[in-house]
């Protein structure tokens, strides 16, 4: 009698971070039987749904995303008691933020809990071929299968729409020029709490890096943002806009990807905002409303950086 080929329970597999090597992807679709990673995917999302914060709607969503490079990133969805719904992160947000911060160039496939809503659809539209990504919903059961995405938006609006052809889209290399560096605008750069004294510096320099990182082209308005915590370590992350505006990421969003992705369980002690000088989109009030919220205590400290071309 041939030997019986024994597949790994999706209840069995576990999730030791938010981006798996390519190596790692390899050996966990041998030991769960899986044929490829892609079809690795699917039996993985039951694991991210088990890393959802969805305090308000109590809705889980779990997505797991296979990229160029051969990484799996994981996504899921982000709420946050006490402020308005449109602060949330959704699962797609989520796994594109965190291929951003990884670095990837784009995205074969996704396998997702739920039928990705139309803000979701139309968020993956800033991503370099959307129409051709793969998706599978896992909620359609045994006999779910990939399909692209161009089934689940017909005739979208986006970036081909409002940008030239040669725009450098999400998950593509941005240096979006800030201009001069200026003094902080929030007050005293000093944070709060023992564990982050000194964190001010690296803190801006962080949200630096993710304003000329962010995917801006219809504003025109990159910005950064960045938290630290009361052991002092720093998370940040880039604003991402839509070309239908509203599913744009915000980089107060963005940040707390960044932190959740990694682990992060620290309280927020202290905050740095990078943005434009005399910007037409601003973040600043939004940072404040959302600090104000989960970190009433933290800092923030806000640096509008004048263009090269404003004199």
């Amino acid at each position: 009698m041939g030997e019986e080929k024994v597949t790994k329970s999706t209840a069995e597999i576990s999730l030791s971070g938010f981006v798996i090597e390519p190596e790692d992807a390899e050996r966990m679709a041998r030991e769960s039987g899986a044929a490829t990673v892609e079809d690795l995917l699917p039996s993985l999302v039951p694991a991210a749904m088990r890393l959802v914060r969805a305090p308000i709607s109590r809705f889980p969503v779990g997505a797991v995303g296979l990229g160029f490079s051969g990484r799996i990133y994981v996504g899921v969805n982000l709420e946050f008691e006490g402020l308005p719904l449109n602060h949330s992160v959704h699962a797609e947000q989520f796994l594109i933020s965190n291929a951003a911060a990884a670095g990837e160039a784009g995205m074969r496939c996704i396998a997702v809990s739920s039928v990705p809503c139309g803000h979701c659809r139309q968020f993956l539209q800033e991503v370099r071929g959307a129409p051709e990504i793969r998706i599978l919903v896992t909620a359609d059961g045994p006999n779910a299968a990939f399909r692209t995405i161009s089934s689940l938006l017909p005739r979208p609006f986006g970036p081909p729409d409002l940008l030239h052809k040669g725009v450098p889209l999400l998950l593509e290399i941005h240096d979006n020029d800030l201009g001069a560096i200026p003094e902080a605008n929030g007050g005293d750069a000093t944070c709060n709490g023992g564990g982050a004294v000194g964190i001010d510096r690296r803190l801006r320099t962080a949200a630096e890096a993710a304003a000329r990182a962010a995917h801006a082209p219809y504003s025109a308005c990159a910005a950064g943002f960045a938290v630290g915590d009361g052991k002092g370590r720093v998370y940040a992350g880039s604003y991402a806009e839509s070309a239908a505006y509203n599913p744009s990421l915000s980089p107060v969003q963005a940040a707390m990807v960044a932190m959740v992705a990694a682990g992060g369980e620290e309280e927020v002690v202290a905050a740095a905002l990078v943005e434009k000088d005399k910007a037409v989109v601003s973040h600043e009030s939004t940072a404040r409303i959302f600090l104000a919220a989960v970190a009433p205590g933290a800092h923030l400290s806000v640096y509008r950086y004048r263009p090269s071309d404003v004199v």
